[in-house]
């Protein structure tokens, strides 16, 4: 039975090879902003974190070029990405290091995992409204020092309810983490209003995917609640990489 992540990718060669996905002649330049999910934690081969998966079937999309530069940080909240932060500097100097360049600049953004925690992460946990204002905050940034930059807005991935490791998420985190989607929602809506074209939605499907496949598709990890299901594995890190690709090709078409 095809998983909902290979659907997700033969519907993306689909709309590639009947012209709906407008990809020959571009180039592309792809920063993710994310946790530890995005730097790949417990994944020992650069080559099946996620970023560079979606990057490769960006690649296979027909772009002319795909660069990527993976900003994603363990343990980090939307607050430890906030402009005048070492992480945001080091997202402005990837950025600059594309200037120059005649391909798109596209910021994915996947953050929210630690923000939602009960304790542990910086901040947490990190109200709804506060989630939302904050990315705001780095959003508003990037469009104004990146002009003509687009921006895509990744729902964050399900959590087994028991997670606790150095961190306390449980249910009450999972909760939390959900509430932000409508946030997320109405930012977008915002720039749709305020900056038309440049802030997007990008995958909303992961989630559910983890939560149904998660046995499959992330590690277990033992923690102070059991074994607990947090990070994708090399498979769920291909699904996941293939569910950004279709969200940033929607975008860019």
């Amino acid at each position: 039975m095809l998983t909902k992540a290979k659907w997700g990718f033969i519907l993306l060669v689909i709309l590639i090879n009947t012209g709906v996905v407008m990809a020959q002649g571009k180039g592309l330049n792809v920063i993710y902003i994310g946790d530890s999910i995005t730097a790949g934690a417990g994944i020992s081969d650069a080559a099946d974190n996620p970023t560079v998966v979606a990057i490769n079937v960006l690649q296979k999309a027909g772009y002319s070029s795909v660069q990527g530069s993976n900003q994603g940080h363990s343990g980090y909240t939307t607050l430890d990405f906030l402009p005048g932060t070492n992480a945001f500097e080091q997202v402005e100097n990837a950025a600059n290091g594309f200037q120059g360049s005649a391909s798109e600049l596209v910021f994915s953004i996947m953050l929210g995992t630690n923000d939602s925690a009960i304790r542990g992460p910086h901040g947490s946990p990190v109200s709804p409204e506060n989630y939302a204002r904050n990315l705001r905050t780095i959003i508003d940034q990037l469009l104004k020092n990146q002009p003509g930059c687009k921006v895509v807005i990744q729902h964050p991935l399900w959590y087994s309810p028991n997670t606790y490791n150095g961190a306390m998420y449980l249910q009450e985190g999972l909760d939390r983490l959900q509430s932000y989607f409508p946030q997320i929602d109405q930012l977008v809506a915002y720039y749709a209003t305020k900056r038309k074209g440049r802030v997007f939605l990008g995958d909303t499907d992961a989630f559910d995917f983890f939560k149904t496949h998660f046995m499959d598709s992330f590690q277990a990890e033992q923690g102070n609640k059991g074994i607990f299901y947090l990070h994708p594995n090399v498979s769920g890190a291909k699904a996941l990489g293939e569910f950004w690709a279709k969200a940033i090709a929607r975008v860019i078409r």
